[in-house]
């Protein structure tokens, strides 16, 4: 039987319209973009699958979830948010959700004006996608570094490494005193892809030389940045919950079906113990991710401590769960027609993308007041 909610955690649990949420995001993405199709897009330049993206905003509203209905969104939260992106995680779904939350969080943070406003409703409408243009591996808990700077009326600087820029339309660029709406596909801005191990999301370098945009100037962008940043954390954690879950799941079908002299790989009580191990650290993550989904949601003042923990187990348990899944596969785990490489590059890519685990128990830390 499920405990009670307490004041303390609030209901961790999953309501019948986030479990209904999940299953029409599950369907589509199962039907659209099965591991195979996935596998064969990273042969190719089409980074980000834009039919499926498309399918996912206008069909079922993702890119809405946490704006209020007056700004144009669905007037969800980010609950919905983190369901949506367990369930992409599980599917390592090439499409630019992460980006978009990121910058959906800032938009929202920064309050209500033409420039936002006009913004958001396209963002949430599926028919604009926005990026933060930050370093991908930069955290919450740290400044983030100005790389861009206003000479009269014109940006030039260059950001390296960002998350879901590849494909968008609008960079949301930190400049000092505020944030410059910039058209990514404008004059004075060049967009280079980057390496990166995980090719189901890839990186994007931006050089701004004579770009314009229009500056969103404000007392506390810089805190803004920050708790985009921080509920960045806490949906990237529900990806990577929803990314061991499945490597858990193909693990076990595995072993089930695979038989060695004469009895099945799951009888085996070294791997039971194995698995059983893993399953606890993954119901670990499921209760600080929710957590912090929730703490995003209420706009909890825990949500920094929420999110540190979230982000830095789960992107610990997610590397394990892959690395378990390539190993216990034995050698077809091993192959590239196998889709658990494809898991393991996206955990590997998650573990430093908003801050390693590392960092984020260094800000978590500093948060609880324990030494150095």
């Amino acid at each position: 039987m499920s405990a009670p909610a307490t004041p303390e955690t609030g209901d961790l649990l999953y309501t019948d319209v986030e479990d209904d949420l999940r299953a029409s995001v599950r369907a589509l993405v199962d039907r659209q973009a099965p591991w195979d199709a996935v596998l064969r897009r990273t042969d190719t330049d089409d980074a980000v699958d834009t039919d499926l993206w498309k399918r996912l905003t206008q069909e079922i509203g993702v890119a809405g979830l946490a704006v209020p209905e007056e700004r144009g969104g669905a007037g969800a939260s980010w609950r919905e948010v983190a369901v949506v992106a367990e369930e992409l995680g599980r599917a390592v779904a090439p499409v630019p959700f992460l980006g978009t939350a990121v910058a959906t969080a800032l938009l929202l943070d920064l309050g209500s004006s033409d420039v936002t406003d006009e913004l958001l409703a396209a963002v949430a409408a599926g028919e604009r996608t926005a990026a933060l243009a930050v370093g991908a591996t930069r955290g919450a808990g740290r400044p983030v570094p100005v790389t861009v700077e206003q000479r009269g009326e014109t940006l030039h600087g260059t950001v390296t490494a960002v998350v879901d820029a590849v494909t968008a339309d609008v960079l949301l660029v930190p400049v000092d005193g505020g944030v410059a709406v910039v058209e990514a596909g404008g004059e004075g801005v060049t967009r280079t892809t980057a390496v990166s191990l995980d090719m189901t999301r890839r990186l994007t370098d931006l050089t701004l030389d004579g770009a314009r945009g229009r500056v969103i100037e404000g007392a506390d962008v810089d805190g803004g940045i920050e708790r985009a940043l921080r509920i960045g954390a806490a949906v990237l954690a529900s990806e990577q919950l929803g990314l061991a879950e499945r490597c858990l799941a193909d693990t076990v079908s595995y072993l089930r079906e695979r038989h060695q002299f004469g009895r099945p790989l799951a009888s085996y009580q070294a791997l039971k113990h194995r698995l059983a191990d893993l399953w606890v650290a993954i119901t670990q993550v499921r209760a600080t991710a929710r957590y912090a989904a929730r703490c995003a949601a209420d706009g909890s003042p825990d949500l920094p401590v929420a999110a540190a923990v979230a982000a830095a187990h789960g992107a610990e348990v997610a590397l394990l769960a892959a690395e378990d899944a390539l190993q216990l596969h034995g050698g077809i785990g091993f192959t590239w027609e196998h889709p658990v490489h494809l898991f393991l590059k996206r955990a590997r890519a998650d573990a430093l993308v908003l801050g390693s685990a590392d960092h984020h128990r260094s800000v978590l830390a500093e948060l609880v007041d324990l030494p150095a």
